[in-house]
């Protein structure tokens, strides 16, 4: 086996107070991607596509996930005392973009698993957890959310993955 050496590339600087070079650089870390829904103050479902999602602890089971304090649905997920993730398949890139969209009605002819007093997840998806909002932390213009799993499950399949500010049915 022949091996050779690859020179190094040098790396362009990036000024992190510049938000479109910021924004590549982040886009260069691939991340799943998932639905985050919660139920409104009239017990209306809401829900939006974040890639932002991931683990914080194991005891207690935790999760985290963050919104931009200028989005539409800020002021819900704020006051929601409980929210669901969905991580979405391969085949579920049409919910994301959809879930991505201004759509008044995001969950129209979106097949979900509902019950009663929680907020509904997206059927179909590789993974569930239902959590119990315990923290909310405003971080730049973020707010960050923490939950403490209450329920979860996963399922065999193929993950949506988000490189590159693009959706990737990966294989």
């Amino acid at each position: 086996m022949h091996h050779t050496k690859s020179a190094p590339t040098a790396l362009s600087p990036i000024n992190p107070h510049v938000p479109d070079t910021l924004r590549h650089a982040f886009a260069s870390f691939a991340t799943g991607v998932t639905v985050i829904t919660a139920l409104d103050e009239h017990g209306a479902p809401v829900g939006m596509t974040a890639n932002s999602f991931g683990s914080v602890s194991l005891e207690p089971p935790l999760v985290q996930w963050s919104l931009r304090v200028n989005s539409g649905l800020h002021r819900i997920f704020v006051d929601a005392t409980h929210f669901s993730v969905s991580v979405l398949a391969a085949h579920q890139t049409h919910i994301a973009r959809q879930f991505a969209s201004r759509a008044p009605d995001r969950f129209v002819d979106i097949a979900l698993h509902e019950t009663k007093g929680e907020p509904p997840l997206i059927r179909g998806a590789l993974a569930y957890f239902v959590c119990k909002k315990v923290a909310v932390h405003r971080i730049g213009d973020h707010e960050l959310f923490v939950g403490e799993v209450l329920r979860a499950s996963a399922h065999e399949g193929t993950p949506l993955l988000f490189h590159g500010s693009k959706f990737i049915a990966s294989r």
